[in-house]
């Protein structure tokens, strides 16, 4: 063999770029529980040039996931699935049809890819049809609501939509005020101390068919307060201190205005400190980083209406996520804190003030029968 194919052959990799991406890739995610097969569709978006594309977990539904930042420089590769906070990073073996690499999802995990061709591709199955959405002039109540105490030492809470069947894990009674009236805690008064302390995990049925909306959802959960905790209140107006949501004077905000503004709000966090936002406002941006994050109410003062499409990617510190109940300790981060990932990523700012804001003063509640 010559020098200058000795030579060509190891500067193969350092060739390898944006164009050797483009492609079908597939591997085995290898886990405790069991082999996950996974595919990434990658693509070149003619509107800027940039790689872009699709994430497959097959065998857990293969439901199509937005691939985020995609580059691949020389030998390396670095994919993220913002949807999930997953990256994979990897190089370019010789041959440039594998790359060696680790996926990240919390734990990192080694995997291959390996480059499909039409006789090793992987079958993608058929996404399961979109949920049929409850009719939005419909004002739905609980044709029946089951509510347990939750087992003893429970962690964290969820609120669940499954079609027409709400769920909650180990919510108090404040938690489903803060829900249902999308409030603080802080703009919570008033009451026993159960309500903030004695945890239930409720079942229940819509007896409007489809999935609600947010609004709805929300409903749902007052006329549950209302009908089996015997929830009695009364609204006011207090000064507080908040966080609120600005401009920032000369600086265009980062939002991108979404493409579809009926679909269905997604705010949903994949890992602590991520937030992939999607065809959601200000306002429910503002009630999720009150609601699951912060120590104190959130306001939106931005006067920014629509629908926008945006990710806020942070390191979180000990003080967030605290509803959440005790957090495990977070790996070291390169990623900023919230209040610099605000202005860099969304190009918003996050200020503390006092605002006068609604409340919820609670004047009597009652523990429910079962």
């Amino acid at each position: 063999m010559t020098r200058s194919l000795f030579a060509a052959i190891a500067l193969l990799p350092t060739l390898l770029g944006a164009q050797d991406l483009i492609g079908t890739w597939q591997g085995t995610l290898k886990i405790p529980a069991r082999d996950l097969r996974v595919v990434f569709k990658i693509s070149r978006n003619p509107a800027d040039e940039k790689l872009t594309g699709q994430f497959f977990s097959i065998d857990q539904g293969g439901q199509a996931l937005p691939l985020g930042a995609v580059t691949a420089q020389g030998s390396a590769v670095r994919i993220k699935i913002d949807a999930i906070g997953g990256t994979y990073e990897g190089t370019f073996a010789a041959d440039g049809n594998t790359i060696n690499g680790t996926f990240t999802q919390g734990q990192p995990i080694a995997m291959a890819l390996a480059r499909a061709t039409p006789s090793t591709t992987w079958s993608i199955p058929e996404p399961p049809p979109p949920p049929k959405r409850m009719d939005p002039k419909a004002d739905p109540a609980f044709e029946v609501a089951t509510i347990k105490p939750s087992a003893a030492g429970g962690r964290g809470r969820g609120f669940t939509l499954r079609g027409s069947e709400i769920i909650t894990i180990n919510t108090t009674v404040e938690d489903l005020i803060n829900f249902g009236f999308s409030v603080h805690q802080r703009q919570i008064t008033g009451g026993p101390d159960w309500v903030r302390t004695d945890h239930f995990d409720i079942t229940g049925k819509a007896d409007v068919p489809g999935t609600p909306n947010i609004d709805q959802f929300r409903s749902l959960i007052r006329k549950l307060l209302a009908d089996r905790f015997q929830l009695k209140f009364h609204q006011e107006k207090k000064e507080l201190a908040v966080y609120a949501i600005t401009t920032i004077p000369g600086v265009t905000p980062k939002l991108i205005l979404t493409a579809n503004p009926s679909a269905t709000p997604s705010l949903i966090f994949p890992r602590l400190g991520l937030l992939p936002a999607r065809s959601a406002t200000l306002e429910e941006f503002a009630a999720v980083m009150q609601g699951a994050v912060l120590d104190r109410p959130v306001v939106n003062q931005t006067k920014l209406d629509g629908r926008y499409d945006f990710t806020l990617d942070w390191a979180p510190d000990e003080y967030q996520f605290a509803s959440f109940g005790p957090i495990p300790k977070q790996p070291e981060s390169d990623k900023p804190d919230l209040n610099k990932a605000f202005q860099e990523e969304l190009g918003l700012k996050l200020t503390t003030t006092k605002a006068v804001i609604n409340t919820v003063a609670i004047d009597s509640a009652a523990k429910p029968e079962n």
